[in-house]
């Protein structure tokens, strides 16, 4: 008999699906249904035993259906499918990526607690981990990517390292792709962790999306997306995912039964749809972002373009070279002058669409220092190179030399 692995891409128009329990339908269809039927009332109790994690699930014990804030066909074939690419034991999947990292912070930190975690983040995590958890009694420590080599000794100074419970990281930042040495703060994490009170390193892969950087491969604990961007990919539906070894995703989910922010069916089955196109739109993604970030580079109305193809340190090729597969699709650059010639510029787009988000198939653009990010601090802004000449690009599947023109003749408005 053969033992040909099948790759991820493969695997995504089939794996966790039996089309002989769905009347033999080729995809799976969207179970629209709140609730479950049992066999008999011992299943029903079997199955809520397990669920509420007072037993372990039989080894040859196949865990029933019970309600869909639980569990539901749509969402287990597709957490099965996406713990392929990043290669995880378990997934779990959220209606959006704020519920994912919310969910994940709330479960694993406690009432005096300390967070470590990277800067600059996206918008919204920097706001519910300076302005929510501290109202938790969480304290919170970041640091800078200038920082890397010596974070140890930031966390050691603040006299909190004893009660360090978790690393975060969002790496390539968002929005200016500055790269975070995973492998280094998992060091870290092991050398501040105790076998009775570890110290977990979680890792929002977002903008790398599950093609370009295996974060568990690199020595994080949990990984974190949110799905809306390039494993959605079409601007149509808002998620989140969490991804890690059983015993950390069992918490997780259990916190997120209880929190209600589980996915619904036709979220997870538009992800499951858009699973089967995740390679081929982001390889196309990438190609297109070579030649964009080339040409801009060029362009005279340009100060600087961050992207992972431009690195312009030994330190941070050195941490691509160990991490990442791909330069991406994401790109930000300064436009020379500020606010006003960024606004002329977003202004003037025709084919980009002036809206956040990112790795969808239409390329988007956007301002994040008034957009994603204006609940930052403004000094803070200015010390990560968040100004107001900076514009964030995704890039899309157009063509190539489209995209060229719509930036270069959008730029003639500066």
């Amino acid at each position: 008999m053969s033992t040909h692995k099948l790759r991820p891409e493969s695997l995504m128009m089939s794996h966790g699906y039996k089309p002989e329990l769905s009347q033999g339908a080729v995809k799976c269809p969207i179970f629209q249904t709140s609730t479950f039927v049992f066999q008999k009332a011992e299943d029903g109790k079997a199955f809520f035993e397990v669920a509420y994690g007072l037993r372990e699930q039989g080894e040859q014990e196949e865990l029933g259906l019970i309600y869909s804030r639980l569990n539901n066909p749509d969402l287990e074939i597709l957490e099965d499918r996406l713990s392929l690419w990043d290669g995880a034991e378990d997934c779990a999947v959220f209606e959006s990526g704020m519920s994912a990292i919310t969910t994940t912070l709330l479960e694993f930190l406690s009432p005096g607690d300390v967070l470590l975690f990277s800067n600059p983040i996206y918008g919204g995590t920097d706001h519910f981990i300076k302005q929510t958890l501290t109202r938790f009694g969480i304290d919170v420590i970041g640091f800078y990517p200038w920082e890397q080599d010596r974070i140890g000794d930031v966390v050691k100074k603040s006299g909190k390292a004893d009660r360090l419970r978790m690393i975060y990281v969002e790496t390539p930042a968002n929005p200016t792709n500055i790269l975070i040495d995973i492998q280094a703060c998992g060091r870290l994490a092991k050398e501040l962790g105790t076998p009775g009170k570890p110290v977990l390193l979680a890792v929002d892969n977002t903008y790398m999306g599950p093609l370009w950087q295996h974060p568990l491969k690199q020595g994080a604990d949990l990984v974190l997306y949110s799905a809306t961007k390039y494993i959605g990919g079409h601007s149509d539906v808002i998620a989140g995912a969490c991804l890690g070894s059983k015993q950390l995703m069992a918490r997780v989910k259990g916190m997120r039964s209880f929190l209600g922010s589980m996915a619904g069916p036709w979220t997870g089955w538009l992800l499951l749809r858009s699973l089967e196109t995740l390679k081929p739109r982001m390889e196309t993604q990438a190609r297109n972002a070579a030649q964009v970030a080339e040409f801009l580079r060029k362009h005279p109305k340009v100060e600087k373009v961050h992207y992972l193809g431009f690195l312009d340190t030994p330190e941070q090729q050195v941490i691509f070279d160990a991490q990442c597969l791909s330069a991406g699709a994401m790109l930000a650059f300064d436009i020379r002058g500020g606010e006003a010639e960024a606004f002329r510029f977003l202004n003037a787009l025709k084919l980009v669409k002036l809206a956040v988000s990112l790795g969808s198939t239409e390329s988007l653009a956007e301002h994040p220092a008034t957009m994603t990010h204006v609940g930052v601090d403004p000094v803070e802004r200015e010390k990560l190179g968040i100004t107001g000449g900076l514009v964030r690009l995704s890039v899309g599947v157009e063509h190539p030399e489209d995209l060229i023109w719509d930036l270069g003749q959008a730029l003639e408005a500066v």
